[in-house]
């Protein structure tokens, strides 16, 4: 199913002294069977009224568009049915007063009158009985009949094509129907995708559709580069490629980071160290999916230019110099080593932990945090302790001046200094209070890449060992 999922908002405008026919449009620079955006529909009447058309839902009034449209085959699965119109907790008849109704009865006729969703079909596709029941199937999922709604079949154009309206106002609750950018990916795409799985039928793909599966809150740190907990294994496996010659090699590769690769399945995935669930190659972009990944090993792209390159410059480096003059302790020691472990200092490590890695989504943090302890000195849990009991005092100080402010020099400019310097404070604190928690979360991390560096050295222990006897046995055979 080549599907077009327009989904408008209604709203309430006051009538016009002439009322237009209602005929949703595509913008112009969209084609049929392609996705369009959110576009204001004035009325709900004019909505309801063009969806439940006889002219667009009748077979017999289409014949011969249909002619063209439909196979031999779907021609023969034909039913005696002609109109293709369905109601959801209301009449075909009276649709529109009963929607209105429910909005009388919870008070809420004013805002977003409704929803319109278009969905379309490849041509030759699909029967009008099949393109209704899928309406029907995705307005019960969509909707859960907490909404009145009027599903119709349209079999006017060369496409046929599925019209949605349902009302704001739940009549179960009062609640109003919510659609935004995250509703459209996590519902509606989901919905319709499944149900075109469900009935074998195509889909078009989309930046849109490529959002489908994925957290929209991951998908959202995607979109403004951010990193995630997909960012660590992406790194291991843009240096498996850089290591390796071949598939093989790429896939020894990963293995000695503490992955299992696991390719006797429809979806060949990946295991990262220390975790249960696996995940799917082509779950970490389209530069990831295993036929991508031979290429960019067959084909790799040629080294950097030639020169010096400057690194951009970091303020916790610049602090902290390139090494540490002194040796160091404490919580400057903990963050210090678990930066390391990251891979962002100068000096990398030789395995790179993936318990420390994925937790690359917060690296800013991590720095802001490091650079707070080694601007203020701080090498224990106690002394950080005093300084946030030192800036609470201080608010509490600052409070009470500025009470006093509001309450007899309500115009005074001192108000708006010991604002700016509560918000410092209250940054302090808030700061310190991070560090407390953070700093124990740091610690499990680095204890879980101790354990993961302990196995890794014995499992190569244990593949040397393994070496050596066979060298033992060809020797013997000789």
């Amino acid at each position: 199913m080549v599907v077009r999922l327009s989904l408008n908002a209604i709203r309430v405008r006051s009538p016009p002294e002439q009322i237009t026919p209602y005929i949703p449009r595509l913008r112009r620079e969209e084609k049929p069977i392609a996705y369009t955006s959110v576009i204001a529909v004035h009325r709900l009447d004019s909505a309801v009224r063009y969806v439940l058309d006889e002219k667009k839902c009748s077979r017999s009034t289409n014949a011969e568009s249909l002619e063209g449209v439909l196979g031999q085959a779907l021609n023969q699965d034909q039913s005696e049915q002609d109109l293709f119109r369905s109601a959801i907790g209301c009449t075909i008849d009276s649709a529109f007063e009963d929607m209105c109704q429910i909005k009388k009865i919870w008070h809420k006729e004013k805002g977003v009158q409704g929803f319109h969703l278009v969905q379309s079909f490849a041509p030759g596709e699909i029967s009008p009985e099949l393109a209704h029941q899928i309406g029907m199937e995705f307005a019960d999922r969509l909707l859960g009949g907490k909404f009145q709604a009027v599903v119709s079949t349209h079999l006017n154009t060369k496409c046929i094509h599925n019209h949605i309206v349902w009302n704001s106002v739940s009549m179960e609750n009062g609640k109003k129907y919510r659609s935004n950018e995250k509703t459209y990916v996590t519902e509606v795409r989901r919905i319709s995708d499944e149900l075109c799985q469900t009935y074998s039928l195509s889909v078009i793909q989309t930046k849109k559709s490529e959002r489908v599966g994925r957290p929209y809150a991951l998908w959202l740190a995607e979109q403004n580069g951010m990193p995630t907990w997909k960012t660590a294994i992406r790194q291991d496996i843009d240096a498996a490629i850089a290591d390796s010659f071949t598939w093989k090699q790429f896939v020894r590769s990963l293995e000695n980071r503490g992955y299992t690769v696991r390719l006797d399945r429809k979806y060949p995935a990946l295991k990262p160290p220390g975790k249960e669930r696996a995940v799917r190659f082509k779950t970490l972009g389209k530069r990831y999916t295993p036929q991508e990944i031979r290429e960019r090993i067959l084909y790799p792209k040629p080294p950097h230019r030639a020169g010096k390159e400057n690194r951009p410059a970091n303020s916790f480096l610049l602090l902290l110099g390139e090494k540490p003059s002194r040796k160091l302790s404490g919580l400057q020691a903990l963050y210090f080593s678990y930066l390391f472990k990251m891979g962002i200092l100068p000096k990398k490590p030789r395995y790179p932990s993936f318990a420390v890695r994925q937790d690359i989504r917060k690296l800013d943090q991590r720095i802001e945090q490091a650079e707070f302890i080694f601007q203020n000195h701080i090498e224990d849990r106690g002394q950080l302790a005093a300084i946030r009991q030192k800036s609470e005092d201080e608010i509490a100080v600052l409070l009470k001046e500025r009470r006093k402010l509001y309450r007899y020099q309500p115009n005074s400019p001192q108000i708006g200094v010991l604002t700016e310097q509560l918000k410092k404070l209250r940054y302090t604190v808030k700061l310190c209070r991070k560090i407390e928690t953070h700093s124990v979360e740091i610690e499990q991390r680095l204890q879980e890449a101790r354990t993961e560096e302990q196995q890794r050295q014995e499992q190569l222990a244990q593949e040397e060992k393994k070496k050596e006897t066979r060298n033992q046995e060809n020797q013997k055979r000789r």
